[in-house]
């Protein structure tokens, strides 16, 4: 069993010609179950600063019958579980006969505490909101997870970007609740580099904003949606891909113009919540933790996470048995993963 699952886990270092090459192929989106959205209220939670709310709003959505084996995904900082139901990764994905074949798995979507239609700042308490960070957003997964669904095990946690940040805690802190774990476009290491110094210089400046006011402003500060955009494009959407849309200082300057124009339609504690909310990720203490088998998932062309530093390559020893929104790209891995990954005794 051992050697199964040393088997299959690994990286997958996606190269930009073969994402050229994925992209290009033309692969029609299945059809999947229509999607389900509920809440349920987390009584009691105590959050890792030893602060408590005595109701925690967690906003989830399902694809599929609860009979399916359950599966959990978790969406990137600032999304929702409605903002992976896309063609290229749901459609990809959940649809008969695809590797999370609705008609099969039970697909649980949460927002994350402080995201989509969770208990957030934006909600009343503004600034007196608990500073949660990723321990507490997972606690509160599992908490929906266990307690909300009556799940006691699942079969595969898959998460992209914060989602990723928070696999890699899923397997470190309840080892044996999954048998499959998928990280994408993240590092099982504590923040560092240009991802936290843009990160912290994004809540800063909302922070120092005149406007913001201590968190208790009538209106959105204004430099939010120019502050929003510059952070945008120094940490996504990738180098190359970048330079296709703006070869020439023209289009460049009209790209900037087209994202600068259009409305900040969030909100500015809210923001900072969710960014501030990584300071204290660090994986790495508990990655000889991890039981369950592992494919880890990073594209070459990450601002965020750049592949040159080489931080994944030597993280992924410690476990033991040891473009990401295009499911295109790694689908099969993820397919290959869940046909052979051994289950653990319940």
């Amino acid at each position: 069993m051992r050697e199964a699952v040393a088997k299959f886990t690994g990286i997958l270092s996606l190269a930009a010609g073969a994402l050229v090459a994925l992209t290009a192929v033309s692969v029609r989106a299945a059809d999947y179950p229509a999607p389900k959205e509920a809440d349920w209220v987390a009584r009691d939670f105590r959050f890792h600063s030893g602060e408590t709310l005595p109701e925690v709003r967690l906003h989830y959505t399902t694809v599929g019958a609860p009979s399916g084996e359950p599966v959990l995904v978790l969406h990137g900082t600032a999304g929702s579980g409605a903002t992976l139901l896309t063609k290229d990764f749901a459609g990809e994905l959940f649809g008969p006969g695809q590797p999370l074949d609705a008609g099969r798995y039970f697909i649980i979507l949460p927002d994350a505490l402080g995201t989509g239609k969770s208990a957030r700042p934006s909600d009343g308490m503004r600034a007196r909101f608990p500073r949660y960070n990723y321990d507490d957003m997972v606690l509160a997964q599992y908490r929906l997870v266990t307690e909300g669904l009556g799940i006691k095990h699942l079969r595969l946690v898959l998460g992209n970007s914060m989602g990723g940040m928070q696999t890699w805690i899923w397997g470190s802190k309840y080892p044996e609740f999954m048998d499959a774990l998928v990280p994408m476009a993240c590092q099982p290491t504590e923040m560092s580099g240009r991802n936290w110094m843009l990160r912290r210089l994004l809540v800063e400046s909302i922070r120092r904003d005149p406007d913001w006011n201590g968190g208790n402003y009538t209106a959105q500060p204004r430099g939010i949606q120019a502050l929003l955009v510059q952070f945008g494009i120094a940490t996504s959407g990738g180098s190359q891909a970048l330079y296709g849309q703006a070869p020439t200082r023209e289009k460049a300057d009209a790209l900037v113009a087209q994202r600068l124009a259009q409305p900040f339609r969030g909100d500015a504690n809210d923001v900072m919540y969710q960014w501030a909310s990584s300071a204290d990720y660090n994986p790495s203490p508990g990655l000889e933790r991890i039981r369950a088998a592992l494919v880890a998932i990073n594209s070459a062309d990450d601002e965020r996470n750049p592949p040159e530093l080489g931080i994944l390559e030597r993280e992924i020893k410690r476990v033991k048995h040891g473009t990401t929104g295009n499911a295109a790209l790694w689908k099969q891995h993820l397919a290959d993963l869940l046909q052979n990954a051994p289950r653990m005794e319940k």
